[in-house]
């Protein structure tokens, strides 16, 4: 019986990169050495991450001309904080769409910054059913708006990005490189690797070419390590990189490219939620409360409306090899997460075991 983790991260991982992994774990192409040995100075490292920024690049059709990716750490939470610091520079005052516990996350550790103004411009609402509309917003007035594409707890998501005079930041830790988004209209992108990408350790940050070019001119006085143009200058290693996440990230953007990049992947994800989306629409016992325009790919919340039901269903699932489908804290139920290296069969055995559980009942 094949086991599918339905977890929200760390996540499932591609079954060929783990297998990959596993062969190169003691001996790395040779060298004698593990992945996990290699100097970040070694001109093996710098080749994995050389492909690894340009594979990246490529997935999401950016020019080298243009963006820049780091490999950072400390998680999207520290993004929380390096964003404002790099980017607010000219107004100081920043603008956030609140579409639940992490967009909110974001705007409290934005608020304990010093002289910075910080402007909650939407809220998702108590039910947490739609995405909100993102009112116009003055060039002149914010140096940035900042966007959380997908809520991993609610389970919504932008399908569409706002359309905006000021520069677009988004996180977009739990859908990168799983949803098809134009991503020449971010100024900055980041993402945690823990969902679609890699082990725990890494963050991605892509980030305008052109933020990078005033930070050189101009000293910000920012500690080097909060800067991104000092990260960037010294190709994400001004302290030891995590070298085995990048390499990690390095083999699943490979992987992604040869099942057709990021469209490929938005349409099977698609495909794998609509199943459950369609069967929880005409089941009698599960519901999901999130509009249907505004519903996540990856992240889908659904629960029978008793605790006790709720928990029979986790328990029978783990034993059906359906493991890890317990709601977050917050809200209870239970959560399919359905992230790139998810197969469609995880999706489907879901599906069948929601009806023979709502049929046994």
């Amino acid at each position: 019986m094949p086991t599918y983790n339905f977890a929200a991260g760390p996540a499932t991982l591609p079954r060929p990169v783990l297998e990959q992994v596993q062969r190169e774990l003691l001996d790395y192409q040779g060298s004698q050495l593990s992945i996990l040995e290699i100097s970040h100075r070694s001109p093996v490292f710098q080749e994995i991450y050389q492909q690894a920024k340009e594979r990246l690049l490529q997935l999401m059709g950016l020019s080298a001309d243009e963006y820049t990716p780091l490999f950072l750490q400390g998680g999207g939470t520290l993004q929380f904080t390096m964003v404002p610091l790099n980017l607010a520079r000219d107004h100081h005052r920043v603008a956030y769409a609140d579409t639940g516990h992490w967009s909110a996350r974001a705007i409290e550790e934005a608020k304990k910054l010093p002289d910075l103004t910080v402007d909650v411009v939407t809220e998702a609402g108590p039910d947490f059913a739609h995405i909100p509309v993102v009112p116009d917003l003055l060039a002149d007035t914010y140096d940035y708006l900042h966007i959380t594409t997908n809520n991993t707890i609610m389970g919504l998501a932008y399908q569409d990005l706002p359309q905006t005079a000021v520069p677009l930041v988004g996180d977009l830790s739990s859908n990168f490189l799983g949803q098809a988004y134009d991503f020449s209209s971010f100024d900055l992108i980041y993402a945690g690797a823990q969902k679609n990408l890699a082990p725990a350790g890494v963050t991605i940050v892509v980030v305008k070419n052109d933020y990078l070019n005033d930070y050189l001119m101009e000293d910000y006085g920012l500690p080097s390590m909060l800067n991104y143009p000092a990260l960037a200058k010294k190709e994400s290693a001004l302290n030891t990189p995590p070298v085995f996440q990048i390499y990690f990230a390095n083999l699943v953007l490979k992987w992604l490219k040869e099942q057709g990049g990021v469209q490929a992947m938005d349409e099977l994800n698609r495909q794998k939620a609509g199943l459950v989306y369609d069967y929880l629409d005409q089941s009698k016992l599960f519901s999901n409360r999130v509009a249907p325009d505004s519903r996540s790919l990856t992240n889908i919340p659904f629960t029978t409306g008793k605790a006790d039901l709720d928990q029979r269903f986790i328990k029978e699932a783990a034993a059906a090899g359906l493991v890890n489908l317990k709601g977050h804290r917050l809200v209870g139920g239970m959560r399919a997460s359905l992230y790139n290296a998810m197969p469609l069969a995880g999706a489907v055995a879901l599906r069948d075991f929601m009806h023979q559980f709502e049929q046994e009942i």
